[in-house]
């Protein structure tokens, strides 16, 4: 289960750290949106929605999974960042669910490995 933790953590911190960093240094051009994706997409920049302070917290939770440190606390930030991208994948590009899947389903099994830490926000 160790392993498997490890593996999973840093497949998903490698994930991250490339998502945030290639938004913020532009590594490559953005792909051409068409239909819904394109009027989502375009919706989210008209509302001033902060997509940088998204990639910021993407970007600090692919250092913490990288690292190792701070983990429990990244576990969490990074679940309504994975939901979101889940569902934008489902409902607008499913071209992208694998990889949205795999963020998705890895968080839930790393905050699964650390459940006892978690078990306090859940009690009334």
């Amino acid at each position: 289960m160790k392993i498997a933790t490890i593996i999973i953590r840093s497949l998903i911190g490698l994930l991250l750290l490339f998502a945030s960093i290639s938004y913020f240094l532009h590594l490559f051009p953005e792909p051409p949106l068409e239909g819904n994706m394109k009027i989502f997409n375009d919706g989210i920049k008209a509302s001033g929605y902060l997509m940088p302070l998204v990639k910021i917290v993407e970007l600090l939770c692919g250092l913490s999974f990288i690292t190792g440190k701070f983990n429990k606390l990244s576990f969490i930030l990074l679940m309504p960042i994975s939901i979101n991208i889940l569902f934008t994948h489902i409902c607008l590009a499913p071209e992208g669910i694998p990889v949205a899947a795999f963020l998705f389903v890895g968080n839930i099994f790393l905050i699964y490995t650390k459940w006892d830490s978690y078990k306090g926000l859940f009690e009334a």
